[in-house]
């Protein structure tokens, strides 16, 4: 890779939907006066989480655009239950149950979109327990919920530590839904399969081998990789060749991709061997990709050690919830 091409792979990263998006929860979190560390478990990360006894309870709520919902109504349907789970497996949680929130033209075209619901909840071994439903709307939308429970330990987006390993844990046994950037590594697959991988994140987080996730997101790897690095108030440097990747595709449509089980992981030098093994003894792949600083800066790496810039913090924020509270430079 070149010096232009390594300056462009870092201002496609920057420049991508899935980042343009997330830079849309800064002004959100300014007006709410939320982020930083204001409270004992701070806003901004996978989950809400609430002291709760000797644990925490987790909420996680995700919304779907009514074009993704219109197009592939079992999907959103089925997402909504999936990318939660992996919200609350992100902060070291345990899912409990779910609730949707359904708007819909006609009961005929609210199916497609309940029968997802079911069959993801069905798989997981999630009960869906109430919601809300509404069949006489003009357009179709769909928000759902779901609460969990952790303990003590939580993984989070605020403990990034210099000197920790960037680790990519991806489920690489699916296949693009085609057109779209959504890999998927879920529907079909068996439910055991399903569950056990996800505890995996949990067990991390209780043996004490991890403090800091996040999950992938619709920002593709190195994005989610930013705003791990905001929230925890420090910079980094990622290698994305390293990222795992299935062997057919290619680099830059991986960097943009969605994946159903994807997850990045900060973890001190001593136990990425056992982290490693963890994910590896569940078949999913997962490696070294980065490692974290004290920079504040953002960066992509090639094979040859040369380095370009994603993001710098010191200068302006991504979704605005790092250390220093809302809208800050964190």
């Amino acid at each position: 890779m070149t010096a232009d091409s390594l300056q462009d792979l870092a201002r496609r990263i920057r420049d991508a939907r899935g980042v343009a998006h997330k830079r849309d929860i800064d002004a959100v979190m300014r007006r709410l006066g939320l982020g930083g560390r204001t409270a004992a478990v701070p806003v901004g990360d996978d989950c809400a989480a609430i002291p709760d006894g000797d644990g925490h309870l987790l909420f996680a709520i995700e919304g779907f655009l009514e074009g993704f919902v219109a197009a592939d109504p079992y999907f959103a349907g089925y997402c909504g239950v999936m990318v939660n789970l992996s919200d609350v497996a992100a902060m070291g949680g345990r899912p409990l149950a779910v609730v949707d929130a359904l708007w819909s033209r006609d009961a005929a075209a609210a199916d497609a979109v309940l029968a997802g619901l079911c069959d993801a909840a069905a798989l997981y071994g999630v009960p869906v327990v109430g919601g809300h439903t509404n069949t006489r709307a003009e357009t179709g939308n769909l928000a759902v919920a779901v609460l969990g429970r952790a303990g003590r330990r939580l993984l989070t987006s605020f403990d990034a530590a210099p000197g920790d390993v960037l680790i990519a844990a991806i489920d690489l046994r699916g296949r693009f839904r085609e057109p779209n950037p959504y890999w998927d590594a879920s529907t079909g697959a068996p439910a055991e399969r399903l569950r056990g991988d996800l505890a995996v994140l949990a067990g991390l987080a209780e043996d004490g081998l991890c403090a800091a996730a996040k999950d992938i997101s619709m920002a593709g790897a190195v994005g989610t990789a930013l705003m791990l690095l905001e929230c925890s108030g420090v910079g980094g440097v990622v290698d994305p060749q390293a990222i795992p990747r299935p062997p057919d595709v290619p680099l830059a449509r991986w960097l943009t991709a969605f994946p159903s089980f994807g997850f990045l992981l900060s973890v001190r030098p001593e136990a990425v061997p056992a982290v490693l093994a963890r994910f590896a003894a569940r078949d999913v792949a997962a490696a070294a990709i980065g490692r974290i600083d004290a920079s504040r800066l953002a960066r992509v790496r090639d094979t040859r050690g040369e380095e370009a810039v994603v993001w710098d913090f010191r200068a302006e924020a991504l979704i605005g919830c790092g250390r220093d509270g809302p809208g800050g430079a964190s």
